[in-house]
């Protein structure tokens, strides 16, 4: 189940996400990762455009693509981008990242990969790798798997969601478990660079020879 195509999700999810503790702490240390001057840049998930709306403002001259898949967030989005230097998308993660996009030296995504099966996920991960030139950076801000039914649990609290609210749609995956598979694809200097309960920055590098 992803509830994400319906317009009352993804409008309680842009009412709750600044209440969510911890949360700017990630996005600051996405933004101490990002290259004085990165030229292209492709948000994964992008929803209205929080993360490369950072990314392009910490960097100025900086432009890309942002692809979402969900009509309220694609609306917000595009009056949010409009003349600018970030193209706006309708594209689902199910789907493979198009040829014709070219390669970016920045992927970044946040909250957003988590929905996709544990196949696709690594499958997309395989086609981020791709699309890196070489030394580009990949930036997961993720939603991750607590280690205990307990420890999730005491996520949803502190984040103010009961447990019947839970979202069907996550499909939670642990921190370890996802550095293995970037490994494995061929990233290199991959590691969690900040975490709080549930949310992980996850990252790797595509070496310059690669």
């Amino acid at each position: 189940m992803n509830l994400w195509t319906e317009s009352d999700h993804a409008q309680r999810y842009l009412d709750r996400r600044t209440s969510y503790p911890h949360r700017q702490e990630g996005y600051g240390v996405v933004l101490e990762l990002i290259t004085p001057a990165p030229h292209r840049v492709l948000d994964l998930g992008c929803g209205d455009g929080e993360v490369i709306g950072r990314i392009v403002e910490h960097a100025p001259g900086s432009g890309g693509i942002a692809c979402d898949f969900s009509p309220e967030m694609l609306e917000r989005a595009r009056a949010r981008f409009d003349g600018s230097g970030v193209q706006v998308v309708e594209h689902d993660l199910e789907v493979p990242i198009p040829d014709d996009w070219g390669t970016f030296d920045v992927i970044a995504s946040a909250f957003a990969i988590h929905h996709l099966v544990d196949e696709r996920k690594q499958q997309l991960y395989r086609e981020v790798f791709d699309r890196l030139d070489p030394g580009g950076i990949f930036l997961n801000l993720e939603h991750v798997d607590s280690p205990t039914p307990e420890l999730h649990e005491a996520f949803l609290v502190a984040i103010g969601t009961a447990i019947e609210f839970d979202d069907p749609s996550n499909k939670l995956v642990s921190v370890e478990t996802q550095l293995g598979w970037l490994r494995d694809i061929g990233f290199e200097q991959v590691d969690c660079l900040w975490k709080w309960r549930e949310m992980a920055l996850l990252t790797g590098i595509r070496a310059s020879g690669a």
